[in-house]
This record gives C-alpha cells, structure tokens and sequence, in this order.
C-alpha cells in the first residue's frame, strides 16, 4: 500500500478509497472565485466547510498560478498563507495542510506555523534551495510538472512526446530529490495539468495515466474546474465545469488515483464513492 511519511514520523497511508484534497485560495485572482477567499476568516468558513464535506488535505495557496498571472513576493505569500495556517491547524489538528508555494522562504514559514506538506508547482526548479527545506524539515513534497512559467506557459506550449516528456522531468526530478537528501516515501506526483500544457496535451495525460504507475508514488490528480474541460464541454467560464470534473474524478478513480485536488470535495466525493461501490 502506498503511503508517505510525516514530518513527526506518522504514515498516511492510500487506500482503495481516494482521497481528497479541499482548495482554499487567499488571494482575489485565483481562476475560479468560488475557492478564493481574502481573509483569515473567510479561509476558515472554507476550511470547515472542506472538512465537512470529506477532505482530508487542504491546500493553501497565497499566490495565484493561473495562466497569465502575475507573481506577488515572498513576505506577501508569506503574510497571505501563514495565519490562514496557524489557524486551522489549531481549530482542525486532524487534517492534512499543504502549502501551495514554489518559494523555499514561504515553505519554512508554513512549516513553522503548522504545515504538514508542501505544494511545489516546479518541481523543485524555480527556487534551488526548496530541495534543502524539503530534506532538513522532513515535510512531504507534492511534485508537479510544469513547462515555462505561469506568466508565459500558456503561450504555444510544444512537446514531442508530452507523456514520455512529463514521465522523464517526473523521474529525473524524484531521483535529484532523493540525491540531494530528500527520505524515501516523501514524495507524491502531480502532471501538472494546464500548467505549460493545451488541452491536447492534458487529454493525452490523462488517457496516458497509467503510465505513471511505474513511478510507484502516490499520485494526485489537480484538474479542478481547469480551462481543458471548458473547450471540451464548450464552458468559458469555470463556473459551469463542476460536472466535466467530477467525470474525471471518478474516470481517475477506476485507473487507481490516490488524490483528486478539487475546489468541490462533496461532489466529487460522493461521485466517486459510489463508483468504489463497484469497483
């Protein structure tokens, strides 16, 4: 059975039943407004609400990635995610926290105030010395695949083989994390899906999942609302996406995906459970 390990020594443990991880966004530009919020207060009502509805990870996110955007700094990241942190690891201990943070700064300042993973979207390339955080706390890592920037990804991206490609960056970049004094069972996979990628491209993930298996890690599925499902549904606006991604929960459900990343956890879940039901 596929697990990780926490930074005090617990296990997590994947069963056959996914799990799910609950978006809260303290930021006001994030892609889908229904999971931002611009206050302690306001992540909290989230927080519960997540909790409630079944999630077991929540990831905090202080800076928004979305195709286009902007980056704020460090101490901004910092100031957005930290209280937010604090907070529901003192009123909801039980639940996972991840940080949505590519910066080593934000990480440490997360893992001091009660973060339990981190959320890297570069895969440990955009900041040299998150791989030093990540080995030194013992916090778990969440790997992602990106090409390019989110300023810039979205602009033509090209693969030759995008699922050989993902699997080699994915591959390379576990085998430099545990050179560089990263523990064994520390680390889950992300695609990556829409960052640096067309809809072409994360159909072709997506069919090509278990391709993935090889790499023998707990693998979470971020595809949440994402602009892919709107060109095939023909939705602009990610408002109208729920269902196209409550689909692909429960299509990632029956090819053995550990986590789905979702701004609806009881929707997806209640989908998805019932599929286990059969499975």
């Amino acid at each position: 059975m596929k697990h990780i390990t926490l930074k005090d020594g617990r296990i997590k443990e994947f069963s056959k039943k996914m799990d799910f991880m609950g978006i809260i966004n303290v930021t006001d530009n994030s892609f889908y407004s229904g999971s931002r919020t611009y206050n302690t207060d306001d992540a909290i009502k989230r927080a519960k609400k997540l909790i409630e509805e079944g999630a077991t990870f929540l990831d905090i996110g202080g800076e928004s990635t979305r195709p286009g955007s902007d980056p704020v700094d460090a101490e901004e990241e910092i100031n957005r995610v930290c209280p937010v942190i604090k907070e529901i690891k003192k009123l909801y201990p039980e639940v996972l926290l991840s940080v949505d943070t590519y910066r080593s700064k934000t990480a440490l300042a997360a893992i001091e105030n009660g973060v339990d993973i981190i959320n890297d979207i570069s895969g440990l390339t955009f900041d040299e010395n998150m791989v030093k955080v990540i080995a030194e706390t013992k916090v778990p890592l969440i790997l992602m695949h990106i090409k390019g920037k989110p300023k810039t990804m979205h602009v033509k991206p090209h693969y030759d083989n995008v699922v050989k490609e993902v699997y080699e960056f994915l591959e390379g970049q576990i085998n430099y994390a545990y050179e560089n004094g990263v523990e064994k069972n520390k680390i889950i996979i992300d695609l990556g899906i829409g960052f640096g990628k067309n809809a072409e491209h994360n159909i072709e993930l997506l069919k090509n999942i278990s391709y993935f298996d090889t790499l023998n890690l707990p693998h979470l599925l971020a595809v949440s609302r994402k602009k892919f499902i709107g060109k095939v549904l023909n939705y602009e606006d990610a408002k109208d996406r729920l269902f196209g991604t409550i689909g692909i929960s429960v299509y990632a459900r029956t090819k053995g995906i550990e986590i789905a990343r979702v701004h609806d956890v009881k929707e997806n879940l209640e989908a998805v459970r019932m599929v286990e039901e059969f499975l």
